[in-house]
C-alpha cells in the first residue's frame, strides 16, 4: 500500500461556489472522497490537507518526506508564485504531481508559468476533478515502475 497525499492550496476550500464557471460545482470534499475511494482501487491510503498559507503547506511537503510515497499537489495561486514551494518540492525527494482543475494554459497568461512543474514528475490540468484521478493513476504507475513501496 503506498500512502499518497493530496495537499490543495489557497482557496480551492471555496470549491463549488468559487467561479463555477471556471472550477465547477464540485467541492474540495467531493475531490477528497473520490480520491480516497479511487485510491483504494490502485492500494493507495489517500490522506488529505488544504491550507490557505503557503507555510502550511510547505511544512506539509517537509513532513511527506520518508512518510509518503507521492504527493499530488493542486497549489492554486502558488503555482505561478512561490519559489518557497518549489525549493520544498525539491528538498523533500517525493514524487509530486501537479494538478489543476482548469486548463491553466488557456487562461491568463500569468497562469502559464508554474514555479511547480520543473520540479514535478508531471502536470495535469483542465479535467475538472478528474484530474486529480488522472494524478493518481499517474502516481500508482510511477511508482510501480520504480518498485517504490
Amino acid at each position: 500500500m503506498h500512502n499518497i497525499l493530496v495537499l490543495n492550496g489557497p482557496n480551492l476550500n471555496l470549491l463549488g461556489t468559487r467561479q463555477p464557471e471556471v472550477y465547477g460545482a464540485t467541492t474540495l470534499k467531493m475531490i477528497e472522497d473520490l480520491c480516497t475511494s479511487h485510491g483504494k482501487t490502485l492500494d493507495q491510503n489517500v490522506s488529505h490537507l488544504q491550507s490557505n498559507h503557503e507555510g502550511t503547506l510547505i511544512d506539509a511537503i517537509h513532513a511527506a518526506r520518508g512518510k509518503q510515497d507521492g504527493i499530488v499537489l493542486n497549489a492554486g495561486a502558488f503555482t505561478h508564485t512561490s519559489v518557497a514551494l518549489m525549493d520544498a518540492i525539491s528538498s523533500a525527494e517525493v514524487p509530486v504531481v501537479e494538478v489543476h482543475l482548469s486548463n491553466i494554459h488557456a487562461r491568463e497568461e500569468f497562469r502559464h508559468k508554474s514555479h511547480i512543474a520543473p520540479v514535478a514528475i508531471g502536470q495535469i490540468c483542465g479535467f475538472g476533478a478528474q484530474s486529480y484521478v488522472l494524478a493518481l493513476n499517474a502516481l500508482a504507475a510511477y511508482l510501480a515502475e520504480r518498485g517504490a513501496g
